[in-house]
């Protein structure tokens, strides 16, 4: 499985960005997509996935209410737009994606957000 992930890049606090990942390879049902980010000298953390068939969501608990996530299943593609930017949201972030019990990580696309 390929992530190829787009979007991303810099803007102001309060401002709005669009993350975009699509799968491709050897793609199956069900899956789980979304993202995480991992800032400098912290962890990768949580932002966002869906479910594939169930499209139950899950987000980080600094994000809720502010990033919004959606998919299409048919493009096998995943899409998180963010609103309401903070300058700590600035990060890389990996779109993700679980199938098979196996996990698949994207190149990682940097967003800054300038205060």
């Amino acid at each position: 499985v390929q992530l190829q992930a787009s979007g991303g890049g810099l803007v102001q606090a309060g401002g709005s960005l669009r993350l975009s990942c699509a799968a491709s390879g050897n793609v199956f049902v069900p899956n789980t997509m979304g993202w995480y980010r991992q800032a400098p000298g912290k962890q990768r953390e949580l932002v966002a996935t869906m479910g594939s068939y169930s499209g139950n969501t899950n987000y980080g608990d600094s994000v809720k209410g502010r990033f919004t996530i959606s998919r299409d299943n048919t493009q096998n593609t995943a899409s998180l737009r963010m609103d309401n930017l903070k300058p700590e949201d600035s990060a890389v972030y990996y779109c993700y994606r679980w199938q098979s019990n196996r996990e698949y990580w994207g190149q990682g696309t940097q967003v800054t957000v300038s205060s």
